[in-house]
């Protein structure tokens, strides 16, 4: 248990040294912990829940490349990193390494934040009620329970039947690895519902920042927490819940697609830039669009324009793109936790499973007819309308994290391209070797 605190605390230590000011805290063995712990004033709930948002952003870039990368969405051309053409894409001999930057990085900042929040809901339990009263406890317990399962969902994406540790109380025994992906995703599952409980008729008195803006109440951090639960009940293929977690969510069929939660950005002083943006053209350092995604993309399908052509082809390593990524227009650009695009869908998605297909189509067509594409006119068959939305998972959600998830869901990875003759496709990451020494 030491020693996977310690991991974490060096990898925190690595990420945050600028951002003490958010909240983070640096070590998680330290005394600083018992002093917030023991009776915390507001200020220290505060800053924990500011550090659990912030601590969220830690290590973003290295998820979506990661998975983006896997999942054929996109090239990562680096003069310093070859690893991203090379381990990622299963170049040559390469293969997926347990003791680097694209598995251990992610996987410590998400348990990082999980151990925030559980600092948090220590602290809510020595909570003097002159600070803070029984129902605005309760908002921040089920603050804390939601991000503690979302964390752990996206550890969960990377490693699947590799296996992850349910994320425990301080001072509890660290439980075992569990490779189970039905059980880990009932546990996520556990805490989100356990946080629904909370929030529900609850009092929020904490800041947040503006990427919750507009779900910044108890009301509204409910419809965060049953949007999360909707993607977990899909991955685990229990559609009449997904069903209702939507209905409790922001889910809105004829609503903006880009309303929901983002993780939020800026370029002041202490806080953290969104490095998923790289400017278009640049050279050293690039994200571009696997070719399939232009070659593959129905005409008229205004979804191109998540990429825009270079004024010159970029290559490395044998691999060659010419459309820059552009989904975040600069560094203090949004990059979005949950948007009710995909709850739109996880509706279609679920109807469809459901043998529902009047209501499948109209959610397909709601999302074909805002990217300027014709209603749909092929066979109403489950087949069909399953490969339907996963093109529009494809396009809708390019790069957020989804792509090589949805395909390994569907058992679908062997469609992906290999562009090299010796290249793989990966199922999953290796458990990081930190996790594999206890």
């Amino acid at each position: 248990m030491k020693k996977y605190l310690s991991i974490i605390a060096i990898a925190l230590l690595l990420l945050v040294i600028n951002a003490c000011q958010k909240g983070e805290i640096n070590s998680l063995n330290t005394p600083v912990v018992t002093g917030i712990t023991t009776d915390p004033s507001k200020s220290d709930l505060f800053n924990l829940v500011t550090g659990a948002e912030s601590g969220m952003r830690n290590s973003l870039s290295a998820y979506l490349d990661g998975t983006g990368i896997i999942g054929r969405e996109i090239y990562r051309f680096s003069g310093a990193e070859p690893r991203y053409t090379t381990d990622l894409l299963g170049g040559g001999t390469k293969v997926l390494d347990n003791n680097t930057f694209y598995i251990t990085n992610p996987w410590s900042a998400r348990y990082q934040v999980a151990r925030q929040c559980f600092i948090l809901l220590d602290a809510i339990g020595n909570t003097r009620t002159e600070v803070a009263s029984d129902v605005q406890k309760k908002a921040f317990t089920g603050f804390a329970k939601t991000l503690i399962g979302y964390q752990l969902l996206l550890n969960l994406n990377m490693t699947n039947t590799n296996g992850v540790r349910i994320p425990v109380a301080n001072g509890a025994t660290l439980g075992p690895v569990i490779t189970n992906t039905a059980q880990v995703l009932d546990s996520i599952l556990k805490f989100l519902n356990d946080g629904k409980a909370d929030l529900t008729g609850s009092e929020v008195i904490f800041p947040l920042s503006d990427g919750f803006l507009g779900f910044k109440t108890a009301a509204g951090l409910l419809k965060f927490n049953r949007a999360i639960a909707a993607r977990v009940y899909t991955y685990r293929q229990q559609w009449a819940n997904a069903l209702s977690a939507l209905n409790e969510s922001f889910f809105d069929l004829n609503g903006s697609l880009n309303n929901g939660i983002y993780h939020y950005f800026s370029t002041n002083g202490g806080d953290l830039a969104n490095t998923m943006y790289l400017p278009p053209n640049g050279n050293g350092e690039i994200r571009v669009s696997h070719p399939s995604f232009a070659t593959n993309i129905k005409p008229g399908d205004d979804r191109i324009n998540k990429t825009a052509l270079r004024n010159d082809p970029a290559s490395q390593g044998g691999l060659t793109g010419n459309r820059d990524v552009i989904v975040w227009s600069s560094l203090n650009a949004p990059i979005s936790i949950i948007r009710n695009e995909e709850l739109i869908l996880i509706y279609a998605e679920a109807k469809i499973q459901t043998n529902a297909i009047p209501d499948a189509l109209v959610a397909l067509n709601r999302i074909r007819t805002a990217h300027n594409l014709a209603p749909y006119i092929g066979p109403p068959d489950q087949d069909a309308l399953i490969n339907e939305l996963l093109y529009n998972r494809r396009y809708s959600l390019f790069m957020e994290g989804h792509r090589w998830v949805d395909l390994r869901r569907y058992n679908r990875l062997n469609t992906l391209p290999k562009d090299r003759v010796d290249d793989d496709v990966w199922t999953q990451y290796p458990l990081p070797q930190s996790e594999s020494n206890q």
